[in-house]
């Protein structure tokens, strides 16, 4: 494997889809309160998130591989890294560069929008940059911190960044949206470190897998997936969203599954690969069903 493609790999491609469907709540959003967005502001919009998401993963990959984290991980699909930088040390540089210069092009992003829209497009584009350069380094290492921080970063930052540059208004629909993706993504983070947790302790970091056990991390996931639930629930009952949002409950019976089936596949990776698969699309369907459920 040739060192491009090893960077090509570190970045996680398969991964990237998360970005454009935050961005895409945002957009229906906007939309939803009747504004008509530029083209070229929505393209940059998309493209400055999966370029994020992108300088996420490549600074993180590389930080791992530095770090030894890469040589004692259990891989699976969907955690433990791409593998990339164990196959090709040599690419470790061109990775670090990779993600430097990815993120220099969400920050020149950023500036555009800033001159454009002002203070909050600041406030949120800041937030997002701080994410993530201290991510891998430092919000590893705080238990609760490292299970919002992800949220946070694909939520309100990512989610509401995209309804500030697109010229939209933050309202109560901005804001559930925005907490229904942190909840999801947080979740998606928590239970992709069951399976890492046995390495990330060894490497000093302090998620809550490794803090209050495998167990209790597992109804914490529970936790986080239903609340998603309850939150459009209950903001459609109060007129916050539209009723076509709740086909966002299509995906329930999945999180349900995956909430009963956790607690025993702890120590059977074979069935915990399968419920993490099945997690991530649990995951990205309810947000494209929320995001329908807006557009129309």
């Amino acid at each position: 494997m040739s060192e491009t493609i090893a960077v090509v790999r570190a970045s996680r491609p398969n991964f990237l889809v998360l970005a454009p469907l935050c961005v895409g709540l945002g957009l229906a959003i906007a939309w939803q309160q009747g504004q008509s967005p530029a083209l070229l502001d929505t393209l940059l919009v998309f493209v400055g998130a999966v370029l994020a998401h992108a300088a996420v993963n490549l600074l993180n990959e590389y930080e791992d591989f530095t770090s030894g984290l890469d040589m004692i991980t259990r891989r699976t699909p969907f955690s433990g890294g791409s593998g990339a930088l164990p196959e090709v040390p040599s690419a470790a540089r061109g990775v670090l560069w990779a993600g430097l210069g990815t993120l220099g092009l969400v920050i020149a992003i950023g500036v555009y929008f800033l001159w454009l829209r002002g203070l909050p497009m600041f406030v949120l584009g800041a937030a997002g940059i701080v994410l993530v350069l201290t991510y891998t380094r430092w919000i590893t290492r705080s238990p609760w911190l490292c299970l919002l921080a992800p949220g946070i970063g694909f939520g309100p930052v990512m989610v509401l960044g995209a309804l500030i540059a697109l010229g939209a208004q933050l309202d109560a629909t901005a804001l559930v949206c925005a907490t229904v993706a942190l909840l999801l993504v947080s979740e998606l983070l928590l239970i992709n470190q069951i399976p890492d947790a046995d390495a990330d302790r060894k490497i000093g970091r302090r998620h809550l897998v490794i803090t209050l056990g495998p167990i209790t991390a597992a109804r914490l996931v529970s936790a986080l997936l239903l609340a998603s639930y309850a939150l459009v629930i209950a903001a459609v009952l109060t007129h916050i969203l539209p009723p076509l949002t709740l086909l966002a409950l299509l995906t329930l019976p999945g999180s349900l599954w995956i909430s009963l089936r956790l607690p025993g596949a702890l120590t059977k990776p074979d069935q915990l690969n399968q419920i993490l698969g099945i997690n991530v699309a649990v995951l990205l369907s309810t947000l494209a069903l929320l995001t329908i459920g807006l557009s129309f």
